[in-house]
């Protein structure tokens, strides 16, 4: 039997409550910079370190579909949302290693204060290379990761901030209707 070997690709999961244009950046960077066959958009169902979301998990993958579908070497994955709870990282690279080759997982520089809390963290940093897409007032401390990439991105915006604030600056034309309902809907980013 040949050997043949699995398709290489990047894992940018997060909740995307809402999606905007940094994590757009975010993927057009990792998909120019990295050598990789396929970049998976995974949003989460609910991150382990949060109770509640803004919008629905169904809301924000059509959401995710709508800016993602269609690019070169991209797609938007529901295997977390479909789980029907919180997913660990750990489990979903290996869901994703059956398939393919999980070689990157993109985080944002905000995750790294918290990294080594994540399950199963030693076996990540043993499996993956990290790809750290810079935050503005988030330092890179990288000094427990195995191996990692700096992404520069440079948007001040987070959904933390657009939830709050609701300020839809940063959000792509083609969700921003959708994502003003969603926050008229439920003031505050309250849920």
């Amino acid at each position: 039997m040949v050997n043949q070997s699995k398709p290489t690709v990047a894992i940018f999961g997060g909740s995307f409550d809402p999606p905007h244009k940094g994590h757009q950046e975010i993927v057009r960077k990792a998909v120019e910079a990295l050598e990789i066959d396929r970049l998976i958009v995974l949003p989460a169902y609910l991150n382990p370190f949060k109770r509640s979301s803004l919008a629905s998990a169904e809301k924000r993958l059509e959401w995710c579909h709508k800016l993602f579908d269609g690019l070169p070497k991209v797609s938007v994955d529901d295997y977390e949302i479909r789980q029907g709870k919180s997913i660990r990282t750990s489990q979903s690279v290996k869901h994703f290693n059956t398939m393919y080759e999980v070689k990157y997982l993109i985080i944002g520089s905000d995750n790294l204060s918290t990294l080594t809390d994540w399950h199963e963290f030693e076996w990540l940093n043993k499996t993956v290379t990290w790809v750290i897409a810079t935050r503005k007032n988030h330092p890179l401390n990288t000094e427990k990761l195995r191996s990692w990439k700096i992404l520069e991105i440079n948007f001040p915006v987070s959904s933390t901030t657009i939830r709050e604030e609701i300020d839809l600056h940063y959000i792509d034309n083609r969700i921003k209707q959708s994502v003003q309902r969603t926050l008229h809907d439920n003031p505050k980013g309250k849920h």
